[in-house]
Order: C-alpha cells, then sequence, then structure tokens
C-alpha cells in the first residue's frame, strides 16, 4: 500500500525514530516520495534512504518554512502530522487542499493539535507537546461515489447516493451535467438521471477543485460510449493510461497522444477478457463491462479492493448482472 508512508511523520514526531519501507501503490509513472523527505528533513529530521527503506531520526522536530513546488496530498498530510508535535510554527505553502487534508486537520484539531488555513493552500501549524484522543467520523470517499455516479450514467440509468458529501463531487457532477445527465442534490444525498444518448465532454484531471486524476479512467470509459469525440487529459500524471489498450479491447476507439486520450465514442462495445493493471483502471473496466454486450471477465481484479469495499455487491443492489468469482489470471 502506497499509503504506508503515512506512518512516517507521526513516527518521527512521537518517537524520534523511523523505518518505514519505501511505497509500492499502481504499477504506474514516477511518484517519487522526495517531497515527503524533503519536508521532514525541513523539520528537523535526518533521512537516509537504504535497501528499498526510509531510514529517519530526529530530536524534537522544529517549526520551518516549507514550500511544496507541486501540490501534493500526501506529503501535505505527513508534513502536517509532524508538524503538529513540533516546536514553534510551521507554514505550509501550496499545501493540498483536499477535502481529505481538511478532514485530517480537523481530526488533528479535535486531538489538540492547532492547524489554520485547511482548505487553503497556505497552512500554518503551532506545535504542542503532546496530543489527545479524540473521536472522529471520516468523511465519505469522493472518488468511489463518482465512479457510482458514471456506473448510472454508462448504463442510461438512475442512481442515488446516500451519505455523501455533495460539493466535495462538484467537478464531476458538473462534467456529468455538461455531458446531459440530470443531477439532483441534497444535504448529503445525489441522484443521478442519464440522458438517451451521453455527450462528448473534454476533461482535464487537475488538483483540487479540478476533476480529480482518481475519476480519469472512469470518465474515459464513459466517454467512449459517448456520441462524438472527447479528449481526456491528465495534467497530474501523464502516462495513467493503462486502462486505454483493455478498453479498446472491449471495442473502444481511442488513440493516446502525450497525456491526452482522444475517444471516438461508439455505440457499442463487446465483451471481452480484460486485464486491469491497477487500481483505478479495475474500475474502469468494470464499468465498461456493465454497458459491454456480452460478459466481460476482468482479470486481477485484487486491484480492485484497495479502493472500493465490496463493489460488486453495490452494484448488484443497482441491478447489475456480476459476481466475483476465482479464475486464472494472466
Amino acid at each position: 500500500m502506497r499509503a504506508s508512508i503515512y506512518v512516517l511523520g507521526p513516527l518521527i514526531a512521537r518517537y524520534g525514530r523511523a523505518k518505514v519501507s519505501l511505497p509500492g501503490g499502481c504499477a504506474w509513472g514516477p511518484r517519487p516520495v522526495n517531497l515527503h523527505i524533503e519536508g521532514l528533513r525541513r523539520l528537523g529530521a535526518e533521512i537516509e534512504l537504504e535497501g528499498g527503506y526510509i531510514i529517519a531520526k530526529a530530536g524534537r522536530l522544529h517549526g520551518a518554512r516549507i514550500h511544496f513546488d507541486v501540490s501534493s496530498v500526501g506529503a501535505t498530510g505527513n508534513v502536517m502530522m509532524a508538524a503538529s508535535l513540533a516546536e514553534g510554527t510551521t507554514l505550509i505553502e501550496n499545501a493540498a487542499m483536499e477535502p481529505e487534508i481538511i478532514a485530517l486537520a480537523g481530526f488533528l484539531n479535535a486531538m489538540g493539535a492547532r492547524i489554520d488555513g485547511s482548505g487553503t493552500n497556505r497552512l500554518e501549524i503551532q506545535g504542542v507537546d503532546a496530543l489527545h484522543p479524540a473521536d472522529v467520523v471520516t468523511i465519505p470517499d469522493r472518488i468511489e461515489a463518482g465512479t457510482f455516479l458514471i456506473a448510472g450514467a454508462i448504463t442510461g440509468g438512475s442512481v442515488t447516493l446516500q451519505h455523501v458529501v455533495p460539493e466535495h463531487l462538484s467537478a464531476i457532477t458538473a462534467k456529468l451535467e455538461d455531458a446531459g445527465c440530470t443531477i439532483r442534490s441534497g444535504q448529503d444525498t445525489l441522484s443521478l438521471s442519464a440522458p438517451p444518448s451521453i455527450r462528448p465532454v473534454d476533461v482535464t484531471a487537475a488538483i483540487y477543485p479540478g476533476f480529480p486524476t482518481d475519476m480519469q479512467a472512469q470518465w474515459t470509459s464513459l466517454m467512449s460510449v459517448a456520441s462524438g469525440t472527447s479528449v481526456v487529459t491528465d495534467s497530474i500524471y501523464f502516462d495513467r493510461f493503462k486502462h486505454v489498450p483493455e478498453l479498446t479491447r472491449l471495442g473502444a476507439d481511442i488513440e493516446l497522444k502525450e497525456n491526452a486520450a482522444v475517444i471516438r465514442g461508439v455505440t457499442r462495445l463487446t465483451g471481452a477478457k480484460v486485464m486491469s493493471t491497477d487500481l483505478r483502471a479495475s474500475a474502469s473496466l468494470i464499468l465498461a463491462g456493465l454497458v459491454a454486450s456480452g460478459t466481460t471477465e476482468v482479470l486481477r481484479v485484487y486491484h480492485i479492493d484497495r479502493g472500493y469495499e465490496a463493489i460488486e455487491k453495490k452494484l448488484q443492489s443497482l441491478g447489475a448482472e456480476i459476481r466475483r468469482e476465482a479464475g486464472e489470471e494472466f
């Protein structure tokens, strides 16, 4: 799990030392951890890379001014957690503004941290001597929610999501409306009704509040059956398109041009055996399989479980003919 690196900052701050494996995660693109490491070094940690591990030590961390060249959710969260127990004031500039960072800051503040500016690109953290236990209710997963909205759109159906935060999905729902879908939102609900035909809509994945890169693959599947040509560009990860060759096996007409996919919508996808290469690719292939004629078999589906809880059961509850079974992989 790539998220394992999140223990680095808290361990250094709490115990003054840490040995954490370099993270793995989905098999696409260079996603270095240099922002995490340099941020923690600015707080006073001594960090070395040895044998596939990050080895860190420190006395009490001290406040610092940290400017991220690239807005990073992981690095912002890691440094924010460490800085909560550092001595003095830490400023994080070009900080991530995602809802997950806002939720983390709120949780830390409930534990006694002093963090100001969450939801903006500038965080100010006054270090405290200790944190205390607190209860938290985790926010809904906006990417899982967006995936189910696209499931409704791609099949020409209707979906109602409960226990969501509609404003967290505004970039997604705006594009779905552009594609012709009808969206209705309540305090903690979202409903989608699909049009007879999906309109082609260009999308560029960008940092929050832009369209999420974690929804790029799912949107590509939707545009594969749109009534025209669209372009999906990823400005976050240039080579996050390993789902494209598998979608073409289902009959999609997609041409890759560097970090953009030119998608010519087709009237019909056809079931086939396909292989998922990462978490969101798995979701995109499942979505395409829902609308493809015949049977689609998605292999290496273990990727999906890192980001979705029992996705096949939730889709079954919406009327999908989908099941999980053990099978031979290639």
